[in-house]
């Protein structure tokens, strides 16, 4: 089924993004529609499940919560309001909110606390160029980088003034603490 027409500004918005079928998985930045398909390769779905096992863990009993794609992230929603009219919603490998009041049925609204996204062939210009910069203009406190063929992760962190800082680099072999969600640490010798 083709997308339907944008509107007359030429952008789509979250009310076209849901008459899309439901097996095919796609992302409005700026208005600009992105297919996510082919789905992610079995290297990437392995890593993504060892890190979604470690913060599931770490975080039970707690307020946070953690999400898998796909997971509607509304980045320029409001919580509590009616937002089809928005053009940004992304589908983050792995996320975690720690405000309640920013889930619904349909997903999150507003930035979660800790974004991860594990690079693939086709998605890695667009996490490490445009979802870095998204991220940041929308407040994601914590965006990780994940690249699984160096075992490498980019761990980026807002700062008091809205900018992310010089990314800290974390190996194979080591352990990392999530800045915005402190209760987490990853093993990543688990992960690669």
């Amino acid at each position: 089924m083709p997308l339907p027409k944008p509107e007359k500004n030429g952008k789509y918005t979250y009310a076209d993004y849901k008459t899309w079928p439901d097996d095919e998985w796609w992302e409005i930045i700026d208005g600009v529609a992105y297919d996510m398909s082919p789905s992610p390769r079995r290297k990437h779905q392995k890593v993504s499940f060892e890190i979604s096992r470690q913060i599931g863990n770490a975080l039970t009993g707690k307020p946070c919560e953690a999400y898998n794609a796909p997971m509607d992230v509304k980045l320029s929603a409001l919580p509590g309001k009616e937002n089809h009219d928005i053009d940004v919603v992304v589908q983050p490998d792995i996320l975690v909110v720690c405000d309640p009041d920013k889930l619904d049925e349909e997903g999150c609204n507003g930035a979660p606390d800790w974004i991860i996204e594990i690079l693939s062939p086709s998605t890695a210009y667009k996490d490490e160029n445009e979802k870095l910069l998204l991220y940041e203009k929308y407040g994601v406190r914590e965006y990780w980088i994940v690249q699984p063929g160096a075992k490498m992760v980019f761990v980026y962190i807002l700062n008091d003034n809205g900018k992310y800082k010089k990314p800290d680099v974390a190996k194979e072999d080591e352990l990392i603490n999530s800045y915005a969600v402190p209760e987490v640490q990853i093993d990543l010798s688990k992960v690669f």
